[in-house]
């Protein structure tokens, strides 16, 4: 599988307390460790299904087969955020992946402009980090400690003009990054947040086992985005239920239990 392996992140700007930092190794790619596989903890949503109606209180819901989560999808978009606390990894053996993250773009565009966590399984060890993600282009790994418990918050928010100002925080750690990107071509047409099982240039990676993960304040250019009659985003593959994800409670929070790989 793949390891990363840093090269220095140009512009890091530390927030929220932190000093500002005009150049950081705090970043690095995916990139192979052995073999001829990238895997890449971010992208657009595989094999959207129509969304369907549901009767949990969602107003309607599809499935992925990389994807879950909530998603907002019939307009243009400028901001989305959410918090959410690190899950456990709970790994046994085999190498599997779990992103958790809040972005534009991806749900019906082919790039995707977002930020977050994850938590690996290598064998019987996980491992926590953070990143952010242009994609098509390679994620870019922040090298703070992330740790399970963690309260993260993130954000990406489209400024004009092509840029967008990406923001992560961990308050439990006490570190937080602001980056600005740009990407003239990002569409713009949808806003998520979502837990997501990372692929490779195989395919969707399994997904690793990342117990229960609770999810608050999800907001979509500032309203809570239960009003902006979301999507529910159920991730399968074939007849298998990844993972089960709550109907929104206020708006604004729900959570996500594993399943299966």
């Amino acid at each position: 599988m793949r390891s990363r392996w840093c090269i220095p992140l140009a512009t890091v700007a530390l927030v929220g307390g932190t000093m500002l930092a005009a150049s950081a190794a705090a970043a690095s790619t995916a990139t192979p460790s052995s073999g001829h596989v990238t895997v890449q903890p971010g992208g657009p949503a595989g094999h959207l299904t129509t969304p369907f109606a549901v009767h949990d209180g969602s107003d309607t819901a599809a499935s992925s087969t990389n994807w879950s989560g909530y998603a907002v999808h019939s307009g243009t978009y400028s901001s989305v955020s959410a918090s959410w606390v690190e899950p456990t990894g709970h790994c046994t053996s085999g190498t599997k992946y779990s992103s958790f993250w809040v972005g534009l773009d991806g749900y019906n565009s082919n790039s995707v402009e977002q930020t977050g966590s994850e938590v690996d399984c290598h064998g019987s060890t996980p491992k926590y980090y953070s990143w952010y993600e242009m994609y098509p282009a390679y994620p870019k790994n922040f090298s703070n400690a992330v740790k399970p418990g963690d309260h993260i918050t993130g954000s990406v928010t489209y400024n004009g003009g092509g840029k967008f100002t990406l923001k992560l925080s961990d308050t439990t750690e006490g570190w937080s990054h602001t980056v600005h990107k740009s990407l003239g071509s990002a569409d713009r047409s949808s806003a998520e947040i979502i837990i997501e099982a990372p692929s490779s240039n195989t395919g969707v990676l399994p997904l690793a086992d990342f117990g229960k993960i609770s999810l608050s304040s999800a907001k979509v250019d500032g309203s809570s985005i239960g009003s902006l009659h979301p999507t529910k985003i159920i991730m399968k593959s074939g007849s298998t239920t990844k993972d089960s994800v709550t109907a929104l409670s206020g708006g604004t929070n729900f959570s996500a239990t594993w399943l299966h790989s």
